[in-house]
């Protein structure tokens, strides 16, 4: 069950990324088997030209493969255990273990990689855990301790957007809901209406699962 919640949300950022382009995407494994749109993907990312193998052979597959796992390594991004033949064959774990890096290398470590320079910390989980305490020390009723069980009764993801956006919407009326489930889409709600963050995941698989600590 928590693979298959996360597997929605990994293929939701990718399908994200490529709503406004020319690409699509419909099967997360066996789309980016080829190569083709993980080499667009990082395109977009990284705001280089990365040309692609013309044929549609198993060759050309690894080549394109092994070309964005060299610009990947690049930039830095972690790779452990993670090679070509694991894409091109469409190893499940492996290839959400590779979208998940990817997205924590640029949609977290770059946006907090000033507070990680300052701490001299490379660990952006811990990083980020330190952060969400920070942020959320001021509500008694949260206590995160972990990116899995603390976030499951929906009141840490409210807390952190009331932490910073207190005009947003009433603490109180959070405490007030009925269920974990309707406070996690409380929160879901005012992210996207409000501050523009895209719903990736149901409440019911944040409920169930968390962050991904199956990729961690």
């Amino acid at each position: 069950m928590e693979m298959d919640h996360w597997k929605s949300a990994l293929f939701n950022w990718v399908y994200f990324m490529f709503q406004f382009g020319k690409q699509h995407i419909e099967n997360l494994f066996s789309d980016l088997q080829d190569g083709r749109r993980l080499l667009d993907l990082l395109e977009g990312l990284t705001g280089q030209k990365l040309p692609k193998e013309k044929g549609s052979t198993r060759v050309h597959a690894l080549n394109n493969v092994n070309k964005a796992l060299r610009v990947l390594q690049k930039n830095n991004v972690d790779l452990v255990n993670i090679g070509s033949t694991d894409i091109v064959d469409g190893n499940h774990k492996l290839t959400l273990g590779l979208i998940w890096n990817i997205i924590l290398h640029w949609q977290v470590k770059n946006v907090m990689k000033n507070i990680m320079a300052g701490l001299q910390q490379t660990n952006s989980e811990k990083i980020l855990l330190s952060w969400v305490r920070q942020s959320t020390r001021n509500y008694p009723q949260v206590n995160v301790i972990n990116f899995t069980t603390s976030w499951s009764d929906g009141l840490a993801l409210n807390a952190l957007i009331h932490s910073h956006r207190p005009d947003l919407f009433d603490w109180n009326s959070v405490l007030r809901q009925q269920s974990a489930t309707q406070r996690l889409e409380h929160a879901f709600n005012i992210a996207k209406c409000q501050l523009g963050i895209e719903k990736l995941l149901d409440p019911e698989g944040w409920y169930i699962s968390g962050l991904p600590r199956f990729l961690v």
